[in-house]
């Protein structure tokens, strides 16, 4: 566990370092490549995000680590979404979010992303957030 000097900091450090191990782990990488599971995880949490209304993306925050929380809300502008997407242009921005080599398809990495975050929601909210999306994108969600 990481030692920040303050327990509510430490957890959050620790979960979210879970999180993106589970992401390494799926994906067959080293941890030394904790940049790419970092960079996969933003890319897909703010394309939800941003596809997302307000409300729902605020229950979906509440939800993650508070650390991962930060990174989730990074950027936002809640005045614009949710913006319209179908799965083509979901997928080309998270790929052009992402911003490194990936083997697989950006929609596999897509799918390895919400699995890993899939075991981190409640699945009522997990349910939800899949009820939110047009069926093109939800069909994507475990």
């Amino acid at each position: 566990m990481a030692e920040t000097g303050y327990a509510p900091f430490n957890r959050t450090v620790d979960k979210t370092n879970r999180v993106l191990h589970e992401i390494e782990e799926a994906c067959g990488w080293p941890s030394e490549r904790r940049n790419h599971s970092y960079g996969a995880l933003r890319a897909v949490l703010h394309a939800l995000r941003d596809r997302l209304t307000v409300e729902a993306s605020a229950h979906l925050a509440a939800q993650l680590p508070l650390l991962l929380r930060g990174v989730y809300f990074d950027g936002w502008r809640p005045s614009s979404v949710p913006v319209k997407a179908n799965r083509e242009q979901f997928l080309d921005r998270i790929g052009a979010e992402m911003a490194f080599d990936h083997d697989g398809s950006t929609e596999e990495m897509v799918r390895t992303v919400l699995e890993v975050l899939k075991r981190h929601i409640s699945e009522g909210e997990w349910e939800d957030v899949k009820a939110g999306m047009p069926k093109e994108l939800a069909s994507m969600f475990p």
